[in-house]
Formats: C-alpha cells, structure tokens, sequence
C-alpha cells in the first residue's frame, strides 16, 4: 500500500506499518502542489491537523481508500467529498488527553501567576519591575471555581487536575453526565449563563460545530464575573477575539490564555500587545511522546482498516 503523509512525523511512531510504502517529505511538509501531484498514487492519506484535505485534492486521489487524520478534529478535511467518494475518515482522539489537559492547566497556572508577563519583564524591561511583598500579585485557583464547557475526555482530565489542586468543579455540556462520573470527578452540572456568572475560571473543551462559533462573545463575556479568567485550547473560532479583547482591555477579565486563535496562524496585534494574556502557537498537543503516541494510533486505524476490523477503528466517516 502507498501511504502518503502530508508532514515529515517521528519514523519511530510508524514501525508497525514500515511493510507498506510510506511516502514521507524531506523538509517540514509537503506543499499543495507536492501533494496535489503524488496523491493520484496514494491509497492511505495520513494529513496532520494543520494540512486542509480540500474537494480539489479528494477529487484526484483515484485509489484513496482512507483518510487516516492526525489529530482529533477533522475540520481540515473535507469530509462530504471524502463520504461522497467512499473514504473513511479516522482520527487520534486518545493520545491528545493528557497533553491537551497538560497545557491547559499550565496556561491557567501561567497567567494567573503572571509568569510570562513578569518573565518577559525581567528579561527586557527590567526597570518596570519592582520586588516587593504588594508588587506584581497574581490570584490563586486553590478554592477558586472552574467553570469547563465540553466535559468530554480532555475536559475530564482538567477537572481532575484541577480538583487535586483544591478547585471547584463546574460544567456545561450538550447532555448531562451520568450520576456516577460526575461524581468520579467532583463535577457540577450547570446552564451556561450559571457556569459564565459563577465561573472563576472558564475552560474551553468543546468540538467546534456551527453552533458553537463565536460562543465566547459580547453576550456571553458580558454575563462573566469580574476578574474571571479564559482558558482556550480547543478551537480558536469559539472566539470572537475582537470582544474577548475589549473585555481584557477594560479590565473585567483578568486575563487569558490561550492556544489557538480565530484566525491563526495570524494573530491579532491588539492580542500581542497585552500583558494580561499568554500565548501558545496552538502546541496542546505538542510533546514528543505524544507525537509519537498519535503516529501508533494512526497506525493502528491503518491496520485494523487493512484487516478489516472496522469497529476497532477511531471512525469519523
């Protein structure tokens, strides 16, 4: 078989399919029209999350049989021309828990200690910085409420987190979770407009649906407390950065952290000027061993789709 990757990965996550020819680029990525000439030959697609599977590429993939997606969205993908031409569509949902969950709780840690902000000060305006038992105060999570809209795995794996550190646990979800796990996991279920109120920090971990575009906006960050945090590591488009902006400028947020951007990889000068936020170039997935661990679980979509063992699959379409 002839699997195509769109992005040079680590070889050692691809050990269990190195029987098969497996194209890989040279350099960082393959371009559009790299891609756009070898795909003609490719029976197996693995793109990474960053790489748009367009109907124009779809369409010229003449043996394509799979689509095997690194990463847990698949909204680089076009899925109706994938559906239309009979390819399965996969992704890696489980190795992203842990780093996402990671990163999401050290953005919390990071800007409400002001870590990047007093780093960044240290390191080049020394002369605004001044030591002192009243100077340069942060906020506290201990005995703070966080506030998580999408309590699925990744969600699930903050709040545990954040309940070891003494939080208050929260959340809003399209359905409510059973008795049990929200008792695993010292989880509250709650409306939106009660999580938003109540919330002293709010942790985006929802898919991104039409429905869910722009949910962080004028309506809802005018129903936040004062003084409340935003945490964003799902999908940058749940924010309307122009409001989330206003209310970081006129002071009734706190402050924000956030991984991903309304329309990354460009990034709002008005964002990077602000010190009560900290960025990250959308890297909750980001560790080597999780790179790797998602290069298996691509592999393994691969092999059990090879032996036909299709339940066994993480199937999108």
């Amino acid at each position: 078989m002839n699997i195509l990757l769109t992005t040079k990965l680590p070889k050692e996550g691809f050990s269990s399919i190195n029987n098969h020819n497996i194209i890989m680029p040279e350099n960082s990525k393959f371009t559009y029209e790299e891609l756009e000439s070898r795909i003609e030959e490719a029976d197996i697609l693995i793109p990474t999350f960053d790489y748009k599977i367009d109907k124009n590429l779809i369409s010229k993939a003449a043996k394509l049989k799979l689509i095997a997606n690194f990463g847990v969205g698949f909204n680089n993908i076009d899925l109706e021309s994938a559906k239309t031409r009979n390819i399965i569509v996969t992704n890696t949902p489980d190795p992203v828990i842990e780093p996402t969950a990671e990163h999401a709780f050290t953005l919390m840690l990071s800007i409400c200690h002001r870590i990047a902000e007093l780093d960044y000060k240290l390191r080049y305006e020394k002369d605004k910085v001044e030591f002192g038992v009243m100077n340069n105060l942060g906020i506290a999570i201990y005995g703070k409420t966080l506030g998580i809209i999408g309590m699925g795995n990744i969600g699930k794996s903050v709040a545990k987190r954040a309940s070891a550190c003494g939080m208050k646990i929260i959340y809003h979800n399209r359905k409510q979770l059973p008795a049990e796990v929200e008792s695993e996991y010292k989880a509250t279920y709650v409306s939106l407009d009660e999580l938003l109120r109540t919330s002293d920090f709010i942790s985006l971990h929802l898919p991104y649906t039409p429905e869910s575009h722009h949910l962080i906006c004028e309506e809802t960050l005018s129903k936040t407390k004062k003084g409340a945090v935003l945490i964003n590591t799902a999908r940058g488009a749940h924010v309307k950065e122009a409001d989330l902006i206003k209310y970081l400028k006129n002071g009734h947020l706190f402050g924000a952290a956030l991984d991903v951007f309304e329309f990354e990889p460009n990034i709002s000068e008005e964002l990077l000027k602000l010190h009560n936020v900290v960025m990250t170039p959308h890297i909750g997935t980001g560790t080597i061993d999780g790179r790797i661990e998602m290069c298996k679980c691509c592999c393994d979509n691969i092999n059990h789709f090879l032996s036909n063992k299709i339940s066994l699959m993480n199937r999108v379409i």
